[in-house]
């Protein structure tokens, strides 16, 4: 008489199994999109900080902000912005503004020449802000 030993699994270890990575799936897969998300902002706000520099240099140099090339010329590039001045500069006030594109659609950061920053998201789980660049969900400055 031959005493084999069967060995594998059964179908209840498999579906045990099945069900563990599923919820672990369905945990990490939005956090992973949300962490993707974040990390996309910088392109915006580093951006418009830089803008901002020059709009400022500009103005030290000739006392209005009309014509400046920050918002005149898209130097900048960006995979998930696009980079505009809201209206038209004059001699005193401009506002710049990155409106994206892709998959940061919904997302626009905004900053005028008294710094004031302000962002709006039309995202799910996302809030935007009067007073600053939102960076995380829930309105987290």
């Amino acid at each position: 008489m031959v005493n084999a030993k069967l060995e594998g699994f059964t179908l209840i270890e498999l579906l045990v199994v099945l069900a563990i990575i599923g919820i672990l799936a369905s945990i990490a897969v939005p956090a992973y999109q949300d962490y993707v998300l974040r990390g996309r902002i910088p392109q915006a706000t580093a951006a418009l900080a830089a803008k901002r520099i020059q709009m400022e240099q500009f103005f030290q140099d000739n006392r209005t902000y009309a014509a400046a090339p920050a918002c005149n010329e898209d130097n900048t590039t960006s995979q998930y912005f696009t980079f505009s001045c809201s209206g038209t500069p004059d001699e005193t006030s401009y506002t710049l503004q990155a409106v994206g594109k892709g998959p940061m659609t919904g997302f626009t950061y905004t900053v005028n020449q008294s710094n004031t920053k302000t962002s709006t998201i039309n995202a799910a789980g996302w809030t935007g802000s009067a007073s600053c660049w939102v960076t995380k969900k829930g309105g987290v400055c």
